[in-house]
Order: structure tokens, then C-alpha cells, then sequence
């Protein structure tokens, strides 16, 4: 499904991202975790090209696209980003748009729905994450939880092939981020192929099939969720392990 292969990225002098490999297979859900600055969120804005890596190739589905640091053609973002959705982690409702018409916009500006067909299709989606009594509510009218069940609808709207969440839990306190745990859950349950930077060790330990774990812009250990919690090989990873469980207050194997 999702290939990133020898993916690098600088800011400046500042090299964020490493030689990154990752490799998702298709209805898995991967958890990206690793400490402040590490390049989780990069990697994530590199798979739908909100960041355009420096080098590497990106395969999805059946586009592979070779970065040799010349500039992408209009053409060649939108068909990747025609196969991703996105969550972020405030959410980004549009405040002047009730929250039907902001899981609408996409399909009515991008994908030129009839308004017919985006409706019914908004509806489907808000039923689904149990938002459907708020579709004429406005986001301002919502809680925290409620917003990001929202910004998943929209994201899922046009029917992408993977769905991306950057941190979707960390602007939420526990009783609010148990609600997208919730939906996060459903959608792995359905097959959905899922990639999430997240710090949330009850989101990772839950949702995800498997990790991989990032520090300094390079992959330090990658696997089975339960063998990194449980069981991880480098010292690094260990700690890390080891101090995101006290904070979670799970305790580590």
C-alpha cells in the first residue's frame, strides 16, 4: 500500500529526516512514536506531500513518485493526495462552516460533487463517528472530542486509501481523547489502512498493528506493536518505552 523508501528531508541545515524506510501493508494501522522533534510529523506530511522530501522514493498504491529535489507537478500531488486523508492535531473545522458543510467542502471544491451526493455522503460519515444530532452545529458549539470525531469524517469523506493522523489525541484531555480512541478503533476494525504520529500510548498500544520508532530523523526500531511495548531490542527504544509508559500510566512489560 505505502512505501517510503531512503526518504530525506532538511530544513535548512537542520536534517529532519534520515535514509527513512517504512513499509505499510494494506488495512494495517502503523504508529509513529518517538520524542519531540524526531521527525514524526514530517515523515507523516511527506506521504501526502504537504512536505516534498529532498530525495527517496514514495510509492502509493500504484503511484511511485522519485524526489531528485526538482519541483512536483500540480498533476503528481493531486493523485496522491486524491488517496489520503488527514487528521491533525487542532483539528483545522473551518469556524464559518456548520460541521456538515465542513465535511462537505472537500467533495463539493475538490472532487465536484453534486450537492445532492455530498450531503448523503456527509451524513454516512457523521453517523458513523457519532456526530450526526451536530450536523448543523458549528464548531465553536463543540467539544474537543467532538471537533476531531468532525475533522475524521472530513478526512474520510472523499474515500481515501490511507488516512493519515498527525498527534489526533494530544490537544485532548483522557475523558475527550477516549472518544477518537473509540472511532480510531472502529476504523481499524473496518480494514482502514492507518498511519498516526502519535506521543499517546493508549491510542499506539490500542490501535496499532505496528510501530516504528523514530529518533533524530532516523528508524531506530521498527515492528509488531506488542514486540516494541513489550519487548524492544535497542536501548533507545527501551527508554523511550519505558518513560511514555509512566506518563501514560500504562505500565511497560
Amino acid at each position: 500500500m505505502i512505501r517510503l523508501d531512503k526518504i530525506d528531508k532538511h530544513f535548512g541545515a537542520l536534517h529532519v529526516l534520515n535514509q527513512v524506510d517504512v513499509t505499510l501493508e494494506e488495512g494495517s494501522v502503523t504508529a509513529l512514536i518517538g520524542p519531540s522533534g524526531s521527525g514524526k510529523s514530517t515523515l507523516l506530511r511527506c506521504v501526502n506531500l504537504l512536505e516534498v522530501p529532498d530525495s527517496g522514493t514514495l510509492q502509493l498504491g500504484d503511484e511511485i513518485i522519485s524526489f531528485t529535489g526538482k519541483k512536483l507537478s500540480r498533476d503528481a500531488v493531486q493523485r496522491i493526495r486524491l488517496q489520503t486523508g488527514m487528521v491533525f492535531q487542532n483539528f483545522q473545522l473551518f469556524p464559518h462552516q456548520t460541521v456538515i458543510a465542513n465535511v462537505m467542502e472537500g467533495l463539493l471544491t475538490v472532487q465536484k460533487w453534486s450537492r445532492e451526493r455530498a450531503h448523503a455522503r456527509a451524513e454516512e460519515l457523521l453517523r458513523k463517528v457519532g456526530m450526526l444530532e451536530k450536523a448543523d452545529a458549528w464548531p465553536a458549539m463543540l467539544s474537543g472530542g467532538q471537533q476531531q470525531r468532525v475533522a475524521i469524517a472530513r478526512a474520510l469523506a472523499p474515500s481515501p486509501r490511507v488516512l493519515l493522523c498527525d498527534e489526533p489525541t494530544s490537544a485532548l484531555d483522557p475523558g475527550l481523547a477516549a472518544e477518537v480512541v473509540e472511532v480510531l478503533q472502529q476504523l481499524a476494525r473496518e480494514g482502514m489502512t492507518m498511519l498516526m504520529a502519535t506521543h499517546d500510548l493508549r491510542l499506539a498500544a490500542s490501535v496499532a498493528s505496528n510501530v516504528v520508532f523514530l529518533s533524530g530523523g532516523e528508524v531506530v526500531e521498527a515492528g509488531p506493536s506488542a514486540q516494541i511495548f513489550q519487548r524492544p531490542v535497542h536501548a533507545k527504544t527501551q527508554s523511550f518505552v519505558s518513560t511514555l509508559s509512566q506518563a501514560s500510566g500504562v505500565p511497560a512489560a
